[in-house]
Parts: C-alpha cells; structure tokens; sequence
C-alpha cells in the first residue's frame, strides 16, 4: 500500500503520505477532526483528493496527474464501518454468501468453511441479524468483506460502538483476518490502547497532517 494525497477540506489541509508492505494492519490514529475517516475514504474512492496517487498491491486507484480515479466498485476494496449494516432480511449466510458472490470468478476466494470458524460465526449461520449481538454483528460483516476477496480491508471505527468486553474479545477476531489470509487492513480508531493491541504500525495524525515519531500533536 502506498498512499500520498491532498485534500482541502474547509478550514482543513489533509497532506500525508505514507506506505506499508503488502500484509498486516496499518492504524491511523489521532483525536477527532485530525482526518483519518477522511483519508480512509478517500482510499476507498469515497472521497477525491485534490492531488496524490494510491496504489494497493501495486495497482493504481487514483493518481491526480494521470487523471485517474477509479470508482469504488471497481476498487476490489472491503469496507466494515461501525455499524455492520448487514441486510436484515438475509440469514447470516446469507449475508456472508453475498460477500463471496460479489467475486464470484476469483480463484483465490477464501474458503468460506474456513472464514466461518475463524470468526465462529458457524451457530449463527441460520439467524437473522436482529437477533445478534453487537458484537456478533461485527464479526459477520468482517467475514463478508473478507470473503469479497478484496485487495485491502479499510475498517473505519469498527468496535466504537462496543462495550470494553466486547471489544476485548474481538481484537483477536481482526488479528486473525491480518495474518491468516495476508490481507492488508488500513484500520481507523481513536483508541490508542485498541491500536496498540493489533499492531505497532501507528500513524498518528493531527490536523490532517502526520506526526513524526516521537512528536505531539495538537
């Protein structure tokens, strides 16, 4: 993953770049306001940037001098928010069926057996999702992204509305997506403590702008 953009946003000037390998989890982190929803968005093509380029596993999804900037759809990126926003009207499945069907001619798909008992979703598979837990919910709507078979998974916030219990027993749920499918996660939280339990690779932000290591923002 390499990313480098501008954006001005109100009174806001997001500039940051930054990269990291091709697995593991990569944390942006820093107080309300400081532009990480705004730059994880703009990674999933939500948003466009003034200037910059992003590439994922050396595609390019957006570089302002070439004129590119490629849809969402077309990104091959998952995205798990704070709510799961599962389709109620579907099983638990049902929800994670849709996920694999969205790519349904990749050879390299994950095996939904597998991603089923890594998440231990498998006493749920025949629930509907009002009759899970918070929890529960979040663990289904990592397994469907997942199994999407995207280049990169952006998780924005996604145990925020969690109690402390629930996000202790699901950090190891995210660690496991990381490193048994090597599947890069550009993460966003504004718990430090969260961060520092999934992974070493911290970029703290302020003020839309990174904070080099060993400075303080404001």
């Amino acid at each position: 993953m390499q990313v480098e953009l501008r954006r001005q946003q109100g009174n806001c000037l997001i500039e940051v770049a930054f990269q990291s390998d091709e697995g593991g989890l990569t944390a942006l982190f820093g107080p309300s306001g400081a532009g990480e929803s705004s730059i994880i968005n703009m990674v999933a093509g939500l948003i466009t940037p003034d200037q910059g380029r992003i590439f994922i596993r050396r595609r390019c999804l957006f570089d302002s001098s070439r004129g590119l900037n490629l849809p969402p759809e077309k990104r091959d990126i998952g995205y798990v928010f704070q709510d799961g926003l599962l389709f109620p009207h579907l099983s638990i499945k049902g929800n994670l069926l849709y996920g694999r069907n969205r790519n349904p001619l990749s050879r390299n798909s994950p095996d939904l057996d597998q991603v089923v008992n890594l998440l231990d979703l498998r006493p749920l598979l025949a629930r509907k999702p009002k009759n899970l837990s918070g929890g529960e919910k979040q663990r289904v709507a990592f397994g469907r992204a997942v199994l999407s078979n995207p280049d990169i998974l952006l998780m924005d916030e996604p145990l925020a509305s969690l109690d402390a219990a629930r996000k202790e027993e699901m950090l190891p749920f995210i660690k496991g997506l990381s490193a048994q499918f090597s599947l890069p996660i550009l993460y966003v939280s504004h718990s430090l403590e969260e961060i520092r339990a999934l992974t070493d690779n911290i970029i703290r932000l302020a003020d839309g702008k990174i904070i080099p290591a060993g400075g303080t923002g404001t």
